[in-house]
């Protein structure tokens, strides 16, 4: 089978860490990418197994904690750290951040940022919007929040790519990408493909 750029036979094994939220959607959306296998991910094996981690927006402190019970929270932020592509949505920010602002601890502690948890509200305060972010795609995207964080300070080569209302909400950092916003709940694949063509392919050197 070819991979996702068209090029030859190796499959792109993806995990999605399924211990709580949108598991099932980035999966789908995943499996609509050639070349890509996405894998339910819920054990220090199926950690090791895969090429890139999607953590998927939920609860940031039940997954923390589930990933913690499942003794996956070392291993993960090992494989981060020595190079495993990984991309955080909304909790999946929260957990990645080496800084949380309304928080009295932090978790994978991988990616430069200072995010606020629940920084739109509550869930009646989720919001749909569209934007444009070039980094991603030419046309307008759909943004959803939900409970969403946002990204409060950047350091170090933390690249930011989307602000809506002047709040950062789209973030790069060599292999690690965040956003505040679920593309996993839309009809839009640009950030799944864009995740996979601009930062998986090119680390496995495919």
């Amino acid at each position: 089978m070819q991979n996702a750029d068209g090029k030859g036979d190796k499959m792109i094994n993806i995990g999605v860490l399924g211990l709580q939220g949108a598991v099932v959607e980035h999966m789908e959306k995943l499996q609509q990418i050639n070349g890509v296998s996405p894998i339910k991910i819920k054990t220090k094996q199926e950690i090791e197994s895969v090429h890139a981690l999607i953590i998927p927006g939920g609860e940031s402190t039940a997954i923390g904690k589930l990933m913690e019970d499942f003794n996956l929270m070392y291993i993960i932020a090992d494989r981060i750290k020595k190079g495993m592509p990984v991309w955080g949505t909304c909790a999946g920010m929260i957990l990645m951040a080496k800084k949380i602002s309304n928080y009295h601890r932090t978790f994978l502690n991988v990616m430069d940022i200072k995010v606020k948890r629940n920084a739109y509200g509550s869930q009646l305060d989720s919001f749909r919007t569209t934007l444009r972010i070039p980094e991603v795609s030419d046309s307008e995207i759909p943004l959803v929040f939900i409970r969403a964080p946002y990204v409060e300070e950047v350091w170090n080569d933390v690249k930011i790519l989307a602000r809506v209302d002047d709040k950062i909400v789209a973030c790069r950092q060599a292999h690690m990408l965040a956003t505040s916003f679920h593309p996993e709940l839309t009809d839009d694949m640009s950030f799944h493909k864009y995740f996979v063509e601009q930062m998986v392919i090119p680390v496995l050197n495919l």
